[in-house]
């Protein structure tokens, strides 16, 4: 398993559109390692591969909060069949957003489907927390981020500050 450097904001790589995988093999069971290690390492809770420059239509999580008892999570070509029409808001944060938080609001519930770790078909119905994490790193396949859904002036102020933060990094 490797650590891979996650794509900030603003990168244009990030808008990408993610493409469907065609089958669940050995290089997308490593693809999901070493994003899970990523995640692990960045102290985050999802992660799409997009995020790592791979516009592959995969996306890990895990919500638990015992370090000695991590509960991985693995979505290739998830999909939502169903979104809840009552929302719930959760201060939202992205690894490629780095140190930027908002409240967003989002379907209190959904149901996935989705190939598993081993390439077999799956079904999830997810509410709260769960459900907030698989629609925000799923807007991730379509080039979405979370500050897409903040005033034009929020986003913009956000944006600024991260680009004089990579501006200082190359500097420095």
């Amino acid at each position: 398993m490797a650590i891979k450097t996650i794509l900030t904001e603003p990168n244009k790589a990030l808008r990408q559109i993610s493409k469907p995988v065609i089958q669940v093999g050995k290089s997308e069971q490593k693809l999901m390692d070493d994003m899970l290690e990523t995640m692990y390492a960045a102290n985050g809770i999802g992660l799409a591969a997009i995020q790592i420059g791979i516009p592959k239509r995969i996306i890990v999580m895990d919500l638990s909060k015992d370090e000695n008892k991590k509960e991985p999570r693995y979505f290739v070509n998830p999909v939502i069949k169903n979104k809840n029409e009552i929302n719930s808001t959760y201060e939202e944060g992205c690894l490629s957003v780095p140190d930027q938080f908002a409240e967003i609001d989002r379907p209190k519930e959904c149901e996935v489907e989705y190939l598993d770790y081993n390439g077999k078909k799956s079904f999830l119905k997810a509410e709260g927390l769960l459900a907030t994490c698989i629609q925000h790193e799923m807007d991730h396949l379509e080039g979405i981020l979370f500050i897409d859904y903040l005033s034009k002036l929020k986003k913009s102020m956000i944006i600024k500050k991260l680009s004089k933060n990579k501006l200082r990094r190359i500097v420095v």
